[in-house]
């Protein structure tokens, strides 16, 4: 695991950026998600539905990247290539509600549906790099 510089850390904890998540398909082929994200414990954290894309796609030990880009100047960006460390439902609803809190200032998520099971991915940093 790599360490993300103190300068990345602004990006990834006090603001509202969006990650660009890729995952690789079955078949080989990437797969990019845009997603709300948080830094804790030195492992970014994604949370998605039971059944989604993504959600095939993250399985632990699988190699992903993300994009990161700062929403205040899009010329700077941070990239973080990993790996999927931990996958659990165990706290996915209260991170997605935590996640709703930062990105829409709401207390829970508003977009669950009936009977969504949620999953909280850990990745670990393997790599870090990016602009400004």
């Amino acid at each position: 695991m790599v360490s993300i510089p103190e300068s990345d850390l602004e990006l990834l904890q006090q603001k509202k950026a969006f990650a660009s998540l890729a995952t690789v398909m079955p078949d080989g082929t990437p797969q990019v998600t845009p997603v709300w994200f948080d830094y804790a414990g030195g492992k970014l954290r994604v949370n998605t539905a039971k059944g989604r894309v993504k959600a095939r796609n993250l399985k632990p030990g699988a190699a992903v990247a993300l994009a990161i880009m700062d929403p205040d100047n899009p010329y700077r960006y941070v990239q973080i290539r990993g790996q999927v460390a931990s996958a659990t439902e165990d706290g996915a609803d209260a991170h997605i509600d935590q996640l709703a809190k930062k990105y829409l200032g709401k207390d829970s998520y508003p977009f669950r549906q009936p009977g969504e099971i949620r999953i909280m991915y850990g990745i670990e940093p393997r790599s870090v790099s990016g602009m400004g």
